[in-house]
């Protein structure tokens, strides 16, 4: 079985659905644009005013991007092939999945005012395009190496329309050291129609994606399960291609980089928020198939709903926690950069450690202690009992019911309720990677 695949399908014609994708479409003279339904959806001509995805690098982790392309040339860094060609992903001309992803993000069309071909939801974002190795089997085509190398070359969002049955530990450590940098990682689902996990969406830290009909409802081809946490549009999507220049899919790999394009714009317009707080605006103006908004916890089939980009953009949103809705993996604080000394990062040694003193002095100093503590605590016992019994109104605090004691403090304050200020619904437990 080939390490990883890339989620494709052939899909069908559906109506547009009243409650989901209302837009109009654009006036254009190029079948092409004209049949990019979902893009109208998003209304982009009013996203485009707030953010373009300007400043902001998403790695396309796949088949490699065909950066010469009419409507994505300026928009593609070289990148790097991790396939047994080596060399840059920037010159793609056989497989079109990478190209087509890419172009869903940051396409920016052709012709007089860019008015033909695919424009892309963040056309002013770039594409560092990363080909993953072929291969079957082996090491050699691990994610490990891609995702560091996204990480390490400025990349702020990671698309991922890939899925495996399983990770590594090298490729758990790699999601884990996005994480640490800040970077959103985005996963599709799949395209099986059943509740089996696949990574890297169902792994702690990425931000797992479904995909959704015209009609508004939840694609039957889409992956669910308790990792999910949005949709998007992934029926009949037009995109760039190789040869043919252009193509048509569904599936929840056109889903995930359209959820991509939407973290770069928030991403562009806030870059002071971390990824976290970049996915809990995209969850918390998502729309449910059936209306609801600012749901508490995520549905198996749409997570909190469909992306609404504008409403992420525009809408006033605590940041809240930062890590968000996602799911972390252990270990997933920040270190680059953090001394030992750096504040909020004191030494987390032993009492030995800290004081310089054998384990064995720290031992007979306790001991002594709780020795004399007993013996205090004797006294004031046998000095009660030759006083005149407890004072008025009862025993005192945590007394019995009907006297005057004071119940017990409460060790922990209030957990902040869904809904609230900076609050967001805990996220599910991602099911463990399979063996």
């Amino acid at each position: 079985m080939s390490f990883t695949r890339t989620l494709r399908a052939v899909g069908g014609v559906a109506a547009a659905g009243a409650l989901l994708f209302t837009a109009a479409p654009t006036a254009s003279a190029d079948y092409i644009r004209d049949g990019q339904w979902a893009l109208d959806a998003f209304n982009p001509q009013k996203v485009w005013k707030v953010s373009t995805g300007k400043n902001v690098i998403v790695a396309v982790i796949d088949t490699g991007v065909n950066g010469g392309h009419v409507d994505l040339k300026g928009n593609v860094l070289p990148g790097k092939s991790f396939d047994t060609e080596g060399g840059t992903a920037d010159h793609e001309t056989v497989d079109d999945h990478g190209t087509a992803m890419a172009a869903l993000i940051a396409g920016h069309g052709h012709g007089p005012n860019h008015a033909d071909g695919i424009m892309g939801l963040a056309p002013d974002a770039k594409i560092l395009p990363i080909k993953k190795n072929e291969q079957i089997g082996g090491d050699a085509n691990s994610l490990d190496g891609p995702i560091r190398y996204a990480v390490d070359h400025g990349a702020k969002v990671i698309n991922m329309s890939i899925v495996t049955p399983r990770l590594n530990e090298q490729e758990k450590d790699a999601i884990n050291y996005a994480v640490k940098k800040d970077v959103l990682v985005v996963g599709g689902s799949g395209n099986d129609g059943s509740g089996k996990p696949l990574y890297p969406a169902a792994a702690p830290g990425v931000l797992a994606v479904g995909a959704v009909a015209k009609d508004g409802q939840v694609l039957a081809e889409s992956n669910y399960g308790p990792h999910i946490r949005l949709i998007a549009p992934g029926e009949k999507i037009y995109s760039a291609g190789t040869s043919p220049k252009y193509r048509q899919g569904t599936g929840t790999s056109d889903a995930t980089a359209y959820v991509s394009a939407a973290a770069a714009l928030v991403r562009s317009k806030f870059p002071d928020l971390t990824a976290g707080q970049v996915a809990n605006r995209l969850t918390k103006t998502a729309i449910t198939p059936d209306g609801k908004t600012g749901i508490t916890s995520p549905d198996p089939k749409y997570g909190y709903g469909v992306i609404r980009p504008y409403r992420a953009l525009s809408e006033n949103i605590p940041a809240g926690s930062k890590n968000g809705p996602l799911t972390m993996p252990k270990d997933s604080e920040p270190s680059a950069g953090a001394g030992a000394d750096a504040p909020g990062n004191e030494a987390q040694g032993s009492a030995s450690e800290k004081s310089g003193l054998s384990p064995i002095v720290v031992i007979g100093i306790a001991v002594g202690v709780i020795v004399v503590l007993g013996i205090v605590i004797g006294v004031i016992v046998a000095s009660k009992k030759r006083g005149n019994g407890p004072p008025p109104g009862g025993t005192g605090f945590g007394g019995p019911s009907g006297g005057a004691g004071v119940p017990p403090q409460q060790q922990f304050g209030a957990y902040p309720q869904s809904g609230g200020p900076g609050a967001y619904p805990p996220a599910p437990p991602t099911q463990p990677p399979g063996r």
